[in-house]
């Protein structure tokens, strides 16, 4: 059948089993929001306030559901709006699909009005990038983008359409929906390698990565740790991939990990890396990282091995692949001395933070939060001192339930994602973690969540400070707080009001789990403005550079 570009657009992203995109119309794209108008009851189109919040939303929609999300935006600023957004997603490995429209193809070049070579600003922040000028290469260009998107190590890919191509007319053929079967060869030679590295070993540790969340490979590190009893820890990114309070389970590793976690790398023979990069928020110090251990690095982009540490041995492979495959070979094992050591340093090290009901303190605010929202509630932060103490205190039992930035540390991301974790699950609890700096960035998308009645239910923590940036400046440049006060005056209840949402203001915990109760029986958005002291700390703390010797705790 003849169509033209635009609805040859809807058909490729239908038959890739796209069911909601997010984005905001300009004139490069009239064409294409004219064929979303005729196909409504096939695509939900979700209008946000800002291009990027259309990128965080899509962003979010990925991260909680494992399905590629999709974003649209118009060319000029349209399409530079979601730069921020195509980068957070670069750097945490999520898939997804941004099309941006563009100037009509006998334009490009002349600097016209809202031109701009998308394609070369987003290179170094997407897996392909595609500017489509012929409109019989569009189909198939669209299915290419979701198989990359995709496969190996996943990321965002950009469709760049100029306008006349998405009005221009060819013959559509359907496929089938792109699928992505890929297959790791890892030899017996190295599956016995790696098993006997692991069974040799009397102090063997697990630090894991988002490559475990992203191929569902929790169950399968499970199965490994208990039969060869090896503990371990995870970063940021693999939040919920093995319950916290699993006896196996050391918690987050890294700069504001625990310190037991940090202990035990510190004195491990052998560390055993799954699906994680030995980022410098985990290797703080790569020189003096895991100093008496070999290492054994899996991870499924080559380009990672030996990028930040030198590894012992290492294996290119998807996370539950290598995990089905090794666990035949692994021996039953028991390390009652290591463990020993391990249960010794949880008690006498790890840091714990007093309770007082009395005040907000923020491991109270979330652990009030877990205790009264549903086991399946999704977790969506912003970046800044609350992200850290939810990636302390959030309670997350399950994988994609925790949405945070944690490579390209977006202040204002939280909102979007939460909005697009929503949108993909409306039936289940969302909270929006984040503190009034990161707020600030992003607090107009409100409105899309009342125009769409989303009980996405956000929860300030409101110091008056930009906390992060001033513990900072309190620990290592002698309190000297350059611009971390903004003396901003904002009241969030009245905001709540004027967007046509809901606020509630609490100053202890009391307060704060009745306004939760309230907030879930709400059928839009909820924010809480709570109350906590600017001089929090996030602890325990390795400064950057430093070693298990320079761990602040007090």
């Amino acid at each position: 059948m003849v169509k033209n570009g635009s609805e040859i657009l809807i058909d490729a992203l239908v038959e890739q089993g796209v069911d909601t995109i997010f984005g905001y119309p300009g004139g490069a794209v009239l064409n294409i929001y004219d064929a979303l108008y005729k196909n409504s009851d096939r695509i939900h189109h979700i209008l946000t306030a800002h291009e990027q919040g259309a990128a965080h939303a899509a962003d979010g929609y990925a991260r909680s559901t494992g399905k590629v999300g999709v974003c649209l935006a118009t060319s000029g600023p349209g399409a530079t709006n979601l730069v921020t957004g195509i980068a957070t997603a670069y750097m945490d490995s999520i898939p997804m699909v941004a099309i941006t429209g563009n100037v009509g193809t006998s334009l490009i070049g002349r600097d016209s009005f809202q031109e701009v070579y998308i394609a070369g600003i987003t290179m170094p922040i997407t897996k392909h990038n595609f500017v489509v000028r012929h409109v019989e290469e569009l189909a198939d260009t669209v299915r290419e983008a979701f198989r990359i998107a995709q496969s190996g190590r996943p990321g965002p890919v950009l469709i760049d359409i100029p306008k006349d191509v998405t009005a221009a007319t060819t013959e559509f053929i359907p496929k089938s929906r792109v699928e992505v079967h890929e297959t790791y060869d890892i030899s017996e030679e190295q599956l016995k390698t790696v098993a006997d590295m692991i069974g040799k070993a009397e102090r063997p540790f697990i630090y894991y990565g988002g490559g475990v969340e992203i191929s569902d490979a929790g169950s399968e590190l499970l199965a490994l740790m208990r039969k060869a009893e090896i503990p371990s820890a995870h970063t940021m990114m693999a939040i919920g991939c093995v319950p916290d309070d699993d006896e196996l389970s050391l918690g987050m590793i890294g700069m504001h990990g625990t310190v037991s976690a940090d202990w035990a790398v510190e004195r491990s023979d052998l560390l055993i890396c799954i699906g994680a990069r030995f980022s410098d928020r985990v290797a703080t110090n790569t020189g003096h990282f895991a100093p008496g251990a070999r290492i054994i690095h899996v991870d499924i982009d080559a380009a990672e091995i030996n990028k930040n540490i030198e590894t012992t041995y290492s294996v290119v492979s998807d996370a539950k692949t290598f995990l089905q495959k090794i666990l035949p070979y692994i021996k039953e094992n028991r390390h009652a001395a290591w463990l020993a050591q391990i249960n010794e340093w949880r008690a006498k090290l790890d840091y714990h933070a007093k309770d007082d009901n009395s005040v907000i303190h923020p491991h109270q605010l979330l652990r009030t939060v877990a205790e009264e929202t549903p086991e399946d509630t999704i977790i969506a932060t912003d970046v800044g001192q609350h992200q850290l103490w939810s990636a302390q205190y959030n309670g997350r039992r399950h994988p994609r339930q925790f949405l945070t930035s944690g490579g390209l540390g977006t202040m204002g991301f939280g909102y979007g994602a939460a909005i697009g974790a929503q949108i993909a699950f409306p039936g289940r609890t969302v909270v929006h973690i984040t503190g009034d700096g990161s707020f600030h960035m992003n607090l107009n998308e409100i409105c899309t969540a009342v125009s769409y009645r989303l009980p996405v239910i956000t929860v300030i923590m409101n110091n008056r400070v930009l906390g992060n940036v001033r513990q900072w400046q309190t620990m290592f440049y002698g309190s000297r707080y350059s611009q971390t006060d903004p003396h901003r005056k904002t009241d969030y209840v009245k905001l709540a009001d004027a967007f046509g949402a809901v606020g509630y203001r609490v100053s202890n915990i009391a307060e704060l789990r009745e306004a939760l109760r309230k907030a879930q029986q709400s059928d839009g958005p909820v924010l809480i403005d709570c109350q906590i002291d600017k001089d929090e700390r996030v602890l325990p703390m390795i400064p950057a550079g430093g070693t298990i010797d320079d761990l602040v705790v007090d």
